[in-house]
Formats: structure tokens, C-alpha cells, sequence
């Protein structure tokens, strides 16, 4: 029996990803690599220390740059991208989620939260939702990012509840495979998935509780 979800963030409850693209082109810009919107496609879902090595390694230059580079310009990244986030507001939580997670409330189940984004608490707070997730795993604390099943494991732990009790949305290819890896229920935002739905408008507990049992 299903008994809590778990989200993840950028792309599923907001769409931050064209402010996380504007930081990583303008890094990238910064030390001689460019970078377009298709290549950045393919850091959705990734952790920011390997989004970055998928960047340098794009450009052939990862050998070039140090643990402590790499970790400076991270660093970098992200407060760009924190400054970025000033211009969020409740207005860009994206279509059915607040619908979704007020049902998902009436039926009594957790909601958890497996995003990459350390800043996670800080957007949920600004977009008003922070009361409404019971536990957000910290990205810092598990081994690995996706597509590792590691942060989705935790998630389903925070809110006490088995892997068989609980579905996961995701919109990339990594969060999917981490789901999958750990044998938990998956539905897709615009991606394939167990259960794949075109737009988070499309999201409905009694559709999606029908598909899984």
C-alpha cells in the first residue's frame, strides 16, 4: 500500500533548472568553455561537484583542475546561482504541484524530498512549501548522487516509510535510474519512468495509485 511520495525539486515542484543554466554557462564562460542549453540537459539530476567534471570533461581540460579548484568553482557556481534564486517567488511553483501535495495531505501521506540542491530548504521556504515536505534528505550526507539509489533510500527513511510504500517523481534520466536501482516506484515527469506523464499538471494520487495497484 502506497503511504508517502517523494519529489524531486528542480523541474517537479519548480523550474529553477534555466537559473542553475545561467550559473553554469557564465562559469563555464569564465574559464574559457562554453556551454548550451542541449549539454545542460544533461546535468539535470546531477550533483554540482560532478555536474562541473561533466562540464570540464566536455571541454577535455578535467585534468587541469585540482579537488580544490574544482571546489572553489563550485563554490563559485553557487553563489551565482543562490543570487539568482532572489528572483523566485511563489508564482513559479509549477502547474498542479500545490493541487497535488494539498491531496496528497488530505489522504495523509509523508512527502519527502531527494533533490541534489543543498539549497532546497531555501527554495522551498520562498515558493511557501517548506511546512508541507516532512523530511528533505541532506545531499551532503549520502555517499552518492544520482543516478545512485543513496538519497531516495534516505528520503523514504526520513519519513519512516519501506521503499514498496512509496513512489518517486523525478524529471531526468538520473533520478529515474536511482529510483529504479533501489526498486522503488517511479513516475516521470516528461521522461520514462514506470508511470511517465507529460507535465506536472497531468499529476493525480487516484491515477497514479491505480497504475501501481
Amino acid at each position: 500500500m502506497i503511504k508517502g511520495a517523494i519529489f524531486d525539486l528542480d523541474g517537479v515542484i519548480t523550474d529553477t533548472a534555466r537559473l542553475h543554466y545561467i550559473a553554469w554557462k557564465n562559469l563555464a564562460k569564465s574559464i574559457g568553455i562554453d556551454i548550451d542549453e542541449e549539454f545542460n540537459e544533461t546535468l539535470k539530476g546531477v550533483s554540482r561537484r560532478d555536474s562541473l567534471i561533466k562540464i570540464l570533461e566536455h571541454a577535455s581540460v578535467r585534468d587541469k583542475y585540482s579537488d580544490d579548484d574544482i571546489k572553489t568553482l563550485t563554490d563559485k557556481k553557487n553563489d551565482e546561482y543562490v543570487k539568482l534564486l532572489d528572483d523566485l517567488t511563489k508564482d513559479d511553483i509549477l502547474p498542479g504541484i500545490e493541487a497535488f501535495i494539498k491531496e496528497l495531505k488530505e489522504k495523509n501521506m509523508k512527502i519527502g524530498l531527494a533533490s541534489v540542491s543543498k539549497n532546497a530548504p531555501k527554495i522551498l521556504e520562498i515558493l511557501g512549501l517548506l511546512d508541507q515536505v516532512d523530511f528533505i534528505a541532506d545531499p551532503a550526507k549520502v555517499e552518492k548522487g544520482k543516478p545512485a539509489p543513496d538519497i531516495f533510500i534516505e528520503s523514504a527513511r526520513g519519513i519512516g516509510l519501506d521503499i514498496d510504500q512509496v513512489f518517486g517523481i523525478e524529471d531526468s534520466q538520473a533520478g529515474v535510474q536511482a529510483m529504479r536501482a533501489c526498486n522503488m516506484r517511479s513516475v516521470g515527469i516528461g521522461v520514462d519512468a514506470d508511470l511517465r506523464l507529460e507535465t506536472t499538471g497531468d499529476l493525480s494520487l487516484e491515477k497514479i495509485a491505480l497504475y501501481f495497484e
